[in-house]
Order: C-alpha cells, then sequence, then structure tokens
C-alpha cells in the first residue's frame, strides 16, 4: 500500500488554459466502480494510452483519472513544439548517438504523425501549424551550439536552412539574435487547446473522471485506487503521470520535476503587428538549453519562457511567479525594445520529468502495473506515441520502436537529499547564470 503524500496543484494563470475553447469538465468518480483498465494522468501519454487501449480493447472499459481538470497540469503548460528531430539536450550538438538519434527521430515522427491524424479527424481547433521552428543564439557558445547542431542535422540528412542576422527580423520580427537555424518540420500547437480536444474525442469505451486525486493505492492481483469520495478497482494499472508515479511507489528518487515558468502577453494591435514585423506566427527554441523561448501566436500575442526551479513535491509555487515575471520582461524589453509598452496578461510555471541520464521508462513496473514515464521534456510528441506504443504491447503488439524503449536502461538514481536539491539547484543557477544574454 502507498499513501500519496503529493498530488498535482498547478498555479490557476495558465495563459493557455484560459484562452483555450472552453469545455465542460467530466464530473469526478463518486463511490466504488471496477474495469479492466486504469490509466492514472490525463496528460498527452494517458490521453493517448487510453485511446489505444480502447481500441485493442473494444470489449473492455478503461477508466482515466485526471488529478485535475484536462489541459489544466503540465502537457497544457509547455510552449507547444511537437519537435520531429532529436533533441538530446544532454548532447553537445543536441543528437547525440546516430544510431539512437535516427530512433528517436522516428518516434517523434510517430508521434507528431499520431496527433495531426487525430486534430484533423475531430476538427481539434488547437493553432496546429507545421511552420518549423527557429534555434537561435546571440552568445558564442550558442553559435557553436548551432554549428554543432548542424552538422549533426547533415549526418542524419536532414533539411534545415542556416540565417544570419541582417535576414532574421524578416523571419522573427527581432533583430536580437546573430544566428539561427531553421528546421522546417516542428509543428506549433495550443497545447491546451489539443488535450482538450483529445480528451473530448476519446473512444466510447473510456471513461474520463476529472479532478479525482488519487490518494492511495494498494497493490496485488487487483490494483485498489482510493480517493476522497470512493475506489476504483482495476484488474491493470497504467500510469502516465510522471514524476508522480515516485508517490506511487515507483522510480523513487529517479525522477526530477523541474519547472519553467512562461509569460504570455496581451493581443498586439495591427500597428504592433506591422511595427513588428516578421512571420504571422513563429516558435524560437534557444541554443542554450537554460535560454528563452520565443513564441508568436497565431492570435498575435508573444510568449517568452525561461528560468528554472526545482519543485521536488511536483507542486506549484507561487514565490517563483512573482520573481520571473520580472525576468521575463527584461528578456522581452531586449528582443523587443519597440515594444516595451505590450505588457503580460499571463505568467504560470509548469513541470518538466527530466532524468539525470535523460532516459525514460517504458514497460512493467510491478505485476499488472505499467508505466511511461518520463519524457525529458519532449511531452507532446514523445507522450503520445510511447502512451500508444505502450497499448500496443499490452495487447501483444510489437515491433522495433516498442523494442527499443523496453531496452531502454531507465532513468538513472538521484543523489540523497539534501544533497540532491543542494545539486538541482546549484546546477539551475549556474546554468541562467552562464545562459548570458541567452537568457
Amino acid at each position: 500500500m502507498a499513501l500519496i503524500r503529493n498530488t498535482p496543484a498547478d498555479d490557476s494563470t495558465c495563459g493557455w488554459f484560459h484562452l483555450s475553447p472552453p469545455r465542460v469538465a467530466r464530473p469526478p468518480h463518486i463511490g466504488t466502480r471496477t474495469a479492466r483498465w486504469a490509466v492514472v494522468g490525463a496528460g498527452f501519454t494517458g490521453l493517448a494510452a487510453a485511446r489505444q487501449l480502447a481500441l485493442n480493447f473494444p470489449d473492455d472499459e478503461i477508466v482515466l483519472i485526471e488529478a485535475q481538470e484536462v489541459g489544466y497540469g503540465a502537457s497544457g503548460r509547455n510552449a507547444g513544439f511537437a519537435i520531429d528531430l532529436p533533441h538530446d539536450i544532454g548532447a553537445e550538438d543536441y543528437i547525440g548517438d546516430i544510431a539512437t538519434a535516427k530512433i528517436s527521430m522516428e518516434l517523434n515522427l510517430a508521434g507528431q504523425s499520431m496527433l495531426r491524424a487525430l486534430v484533423e479527424q475531430h476538427g481539434i481547433n488547437c493553432q496546429w501549424r507545421d511552420c518549423g521552428k527557429y534555434q537561435a543564439a546571440v552568445e558564442d557558445r550558442g553559435i557553436a551550439v548551432l554549428d554543432a547542431y548542424r552538422r549533426g542535422l547533415d549526418k542524419l540528412g536532414q533539411a534545415y536552412q542556416m540565417i544570419e542576422a541582417k535576414d532574421l527580423p524578416n523571419h522573427i520580427g527581432t533583430g536580437f539574435y546573430r544566428k539561427a537555424l531553421f528546421t522546417p518540420g516542428t509543428a506549433l500547437v495550443q497545447p491546451a487547446a489539443l488535450v482538450k480536444g483529445l480528451a473530448d474525442t476519446l473512444p466510447a469505451n473510456v471513461t474520463l473522471y476529472e479532478n479525482t486525486p488519487i490518494t492511495e493505492v494498494e497493490y496485488g492481483d487487483k490494483t485498489v485506487l482510493t480517493h476522497k469520495h470512493g475506489r476504483i478497482v482495476a484488474d491493470k494499472l497504467v500510469l502516465t503521470n510522471n514524476a508522480f508515479a515516485m508517490s506511487f511507489g515507483f522510480l523513487k528518487s529517479r525522477m526530477l520535476p523541474i519547472f519553467t515558468y512562461a509569460s504570455l502577453t496581451r493581443p498586439l494591435t495591427e500597428e504592433e503587428q506591422a511595427r513588428l514585423g516578421g512571420d504571422p506566427f513563429w516558435g524560437v527554441i534557444p541554443a542554450d538549453p537554460f535560454g528563452t523561448t520565443l513564441r508568436r501566436t497565431v492570435d498575435n500575442r508573444l510568449l517568452v519562457r525561461n528560468s528554472f526551479s526545482f519543485n521536488a513535491d511536483g507542486r506549484s509555487n507561487p514565490k517563483y511567479l512573482q520573481r520571473f515575471v520580472k525576468r521575463h520582461k527584461e528578456s522581452f524589453d531586449r528582443r523587443f525594445p519597440l515594444h516595451r509598452e505590450v505588457n503580460f496578461e499571463y505568467t504560470w510555471g509548469g513541470s518538466l520529468s527530466l532524468s539525470r541520464n535523460h532516459m525514460a521508462h517504458f514497460g512493467e513496473l510491478a505485476k499488472n502495473v505499467y508505466g511511461a514515464l518520463c519524457c525529458n521534456g519532449l511531452g507532446v510528441t514523445r507522450g503520445t506515441v510511447t502512451g500508444t506504443l505502450l497499448a500496443e504491447w499490452l495487447a501483444g503488439k510489437s515491433n522495433h520502436l516498442v523494442d527499443f524503449l523496453l531496452t531502454s536502461p531507465g532513468p538513472s538514481r538521484n543523489p540523497p537529499e539534501p544533497l540532491l536539491s543542494a545539486g538541482v539547484n546549484m546546477n539551475l543557477l549556474w546554468g541562467q547564470s552562464r545562459a548570458g544574454q541567452e537568457s
């Protein structure tokens, strides 16, 4: 038996959530029920797993349990990049081992393709745009990363365009950067709108319960999930709740709930849009992992995302919002000095589930308990494909992608506390300081 001491508790100020199409949340679970399958966590991974389980087992009832409201948690709080290429932030060139990179790219492309097909099939209004992404740099270190990334893309045979400083304003409306590498395969989305749309188009044999945080779990021949208003008894449990799986007794001290923070402006006026110039929508990721991510959205807002905190319990802490919104404005003003009058409407935090060795878990956790956990910052595409493939594997189906995931060494163990918090916080401070103007 495990008592669940840490349950999701995100801040209420996520712009993506509030600006996405409204929906009526599914009622929380009350009473007692049984099911063949229970999936905990209705983000990208859990939604994909529940959907594919329903398709593979059409006569089974699948219960999908979400602690908060769909779109309110981590999957609705990221920057909205559905990345196709390898994105190994632990490698000097973002590529790493070429053989592994090719499989990673295949996984990312599969996840992206799955999402695109569902968006088209169900008409999900999530501002999906296949417009690529820019990786931009201003510091010498960042320029070196772009050059290394370019060499890695050459090895993979992937298309890209290197854009110099003088041409960048015509693309992204700012002359702040010295160079950018454009790759055409990334899709940009409104993440909360996408997650909501996926939840509202689940197969009929999936029952979604929202606002149902699990407080206790008992393992055995069947799994008993207890919450404030009842319990759910399942033959098989699938965990897709990332770092919160540690509270369920699995992968303890192997995942790091790192929060990153974003701010979103009000819509630009027509005059401000004309003054900004560039393309009508785009996304920029930093050459330095500790730098600033930018978006210009379809509804003409500008997003700034930077700054990190280690929240060991996986829950939001309001002190960081107050601290980092000032940093966001400084970063914004450096990049858009002609738009200093444009203020932010929303500032929020959102968690990433990272591991020290950048590895994920896929497969069995215990008897009748399975998981697809720890996407290491690629939740949109990697979460979708691993959730889907886990359901395929549970149905007895396999392929080379499933085999690759099953043979992963999984997340490495973290040092004990208080060394862990001290080390992670020191690394975050050092990384953000070293980023220089990239921040």
